[in-house]
């Protein structure tokens, strides 16, 4: 389970948290991952990465082993030319 981005850790004005690209919360559960881990962390105001930053294509690329799909697969387009399902790499989450 994640969302397309976190939240900011502060309030705006309109007491409200704005969207926050930097640092968000993935919860995986099943597929070969093994349960109770915490991957990465984040500055003590939950605004920015501190430790084992990742990307979403990092994300996919450690997904899709899970479901069987090998992470540098291709898929093609209307023309026939190559483009990788994804870019990342494989998250240490085994």
């Amino acid at each position: 389970m994640l969302t397309d981005f976190g939240r900011t850790p502060r309030s705006n004005a309109n007491a409200g948290r704005d969207h926050d690209p930097d640092a968000y919360t993935i919860a995986f559960a099943g597929g070969g991952i093994q349960g109770g881990q915490v991957y990465g962390s984040t500055d003590r105001n939950g605004a920015l990465p501190e430790t084992q930053p990742f990307t979403p294509p990092g994300v996919h690329t450690t997904i899709f082993p899970q479901l069987g799909i090998p992470p540098k697969s291709e898929i093609r387009d209307m023309l026939d030319r190559p483009f990788p399902i994804s870019d990342g790499e494989v998250l240490r989450v085994s």
